[in-house]
This record gives structure tokens, C-alpha cells and sequence, in this order.
């Protein structure tokens, strides 16, 4: 799936993998737009979303393709994703699955925050989990469909944590299989320093909250998440970083100018099962000091 790139991709693919199908989107939509636009042209019932700067290992399809014969509620599989540039650690963008605290920032067994763990084989059994990366997952058609897709109002970034949530709110499993395992390069579209990434990271998590957290508490959780937020861009600029901390302001000016879009789109308004794996992850991490996931309380 050509996402309307600019380079000789197309050329490229054609010559080198004459068999290979391809897609050409007539726009870049960003990410979510860009797999809504490919994927409705797929029949198949497994789907594998994976990034471009993905290497694989052999067999890693085998043990997925399993699981999903062996749990039919299961919706999603995450591979264990190890870093293409230091393959004995885990890698930022989902290492061995994604979970959130109460306030929506995401951590990932093996990621929190910048603390990147060693694979020593202490996640190497299937677990259930709440999201899944982005830079690789695999994805029932008929799950995808009925939770129509991603939402394209994200551009990029926390896009496949909406749509996970998503998708446990309907009771299907999200899990994660190390027996498959991957490695990714990483900071590939925007990379950590880049003030856009942060402005869409802050923001897609204000929407994941508006769209999918529960009813009950929402006003007080959407206004503590806000706080925590003005604390972080206060940080940020007596770090030395002002361009992220007015990336911070546009994310919730933005999120004001959509607020009444995303809680349009909430489908679940009285859904009270638990999203959260642990009150505050940046009170375990900054105020504890607490590093790695099998340290948190």
C-alpha cells in the first residue's frame, strides 16, 4: 500500500516484486487514512498492519496464525518488537505490549516513557494486553470493519491505541505472542525531537480519553489529564525544549476546536470495564522512581 509517496517506491516494487499487489492511495492521509484507504480494498480475514521500516524472522507468522485459530475471541496480536539498531532490547514503539494508567499515557512492558528494556526473556509468554503497535499488528477483517477502522482524525500517532480501545470496549482480546518476533528501526515519520510529534502525541491521547473512557468521571479525568499536561510542558521548558511546550499548547488548543466531534463518536457511554493497568505511571516512574514495568505498583 503506496501511501501517495513521492520517491521511486512504485518503480521500485514493480521491478524488484512483480507479484506483489499494490495499492496507490491518491492522498497521504497519514497513517490512519492510509491504511482506511488500502485496507478496504483487502478481502483476506487476517490482516497484518506492518511499519516499512519492519525486519521480520523467519517463521513469525506460525505462531499468530495459531493463536487466531485457537482463540476466536481474539482480535488483535501484538509480535514481541525488539530494536533493529540494538536488537538485545525491546524497541520504543510497543516492545512486548501496550498498556495505559488512569490519566491515558501509554507504557509498554519493556517501555516506559525513555527507559528502554533488555530482553532477557522475561515477557516470553502470551499475555493479554490493551494495545498494540502500530508498527506491527495483526488485526481480524471482521473486527477492523466492525469498529469502522481507524479514526482518521488522528493523522498519526496513538491512532492503533483509539482503535484498541476500541475494541476491547466491544469485549474482544488484544494480546501479545513473543513467539514472533520482529525488529524495528523506529522515529522513521517524526522522530522523538520533532515538536509535531509531540503536539500529536498530547493531543490523540486527549481524544482517546473523550472518545472511549468511561462515562462516570470523565469531565474530572479530561480536566486532571489537562493539569498533568501543563506540568509536563512546564518541564519541558525549563528543559530547554520551548518548541515542545507550545507544541503542548496547540495539542489542547486543538483538542478544544474537537471536542464536540470526539464525543460524538463515543459508542460506549456507559462502559465501565477497567482500561488502566495502574493509577499514575508518571508518579511511579518520576515520583518513585520506579523504571521498569515489573517494578510498578
Amino acid at each position: 500500500a503506496d501511501n501517495a509517496s513521492t520517491d521511486d517506491s512504485i518503480a521500485f516494487a514493480k521491478e524488484h516484486f512483480p507479484t506483489v499487489k499494490i495499492i496507490k492511495n491518491t492522498e497521504n492521509g497519514g497513517y490512519a487514512k492510509g491504511y482506511n484507504d488500502a485496507l478496504a480494498q483487502i478481502k483476506e480475514p487476517l490482516l497484518c498492519l506492518i511499519n516499512s521500516d519492519v525486519a521480520v524472522t523467519a517463521n513469525w507468522l506460525d505462531a499468530i496464525l495459531l493463536q487466531f485459530d485457537n482463540e476466536p475471541n481474539t482480535a488483535v496480536i501484538q509480535p514481541k518488537i525488539l530494536a533493529y539498531r540494538k536488537q538485545t532490547h525491546f524497541e520504543y514503539a510497543g516492545a512486548a505490549g501496550g498498556f495505559l494508567d488512569k490519566y491515558a499515557y501509554p507504557f509498554c512492558r519493556g517501555r516506559i516513557f525513555d527507559t528502554i528494556a533488555e530482553d532477557k526473556g522475561q515477557y516470553n509468554t502470551p499475555e493479554k494486553i490493551f494495545w498494540a503497535s502500530g508498527a506491527c499488528l495483526f488485526i481480524r477483517k471482521t473486527v477492523f470493519d466492525e469498529v469502522q477502522g481507524f479514526d482518521e482524525s488522528y493523522f498519526a500517532h496513538q491512532e492503533e491505541i483509539d482503535l484498541c480501545w476500541r475494541i476491547n470496549n466491544k469485549d474482544y482480546d488484544v494480546m501479545y505472542n513473543p513467539q514472533s518476533v520482529i525488529y524495528h528501526l523506529g522515529g522513521a515519520t517524526l522522530n522523538s525531537q520533532n515538536p509535531q510529534k509531540t503536539f500529536l502525541n498530547f493531543r490523540n491521547s486527549l481524544f482517546n480519553i473523550v472518545k472511549n473512557a468511561p462515562k462516570k468521571g470523565l469531565f474530572a479525568l479530561v480536566l486532571s489529564r489537562l493539569v498533568l499536561d501543563g506540568v509536563a510542558g512546564a518541564k519541558l521548558f525549563f528543559s530547554f525544549k520551548p518548541l515542545h511546550t507550545w507544541a503542548i499548547v496547540r495539542a489542547h488548543f486543538s483538542f478544544y476546536a474537537h471536542l464536540m466531534e470526539m464525543l460524538s463518536k463515543r459508542t460506549s457511554l456507559n462502559n465501565t470495564k477497567p482500561y488502566y493497568y495502574i493509577e499514575s505511571v508518571v508518579w511511579q516512574y518520576y515520583g518513585k522512581g520506579k523504571k521498569y514495568f515489573d517494578e510498578l505498583s
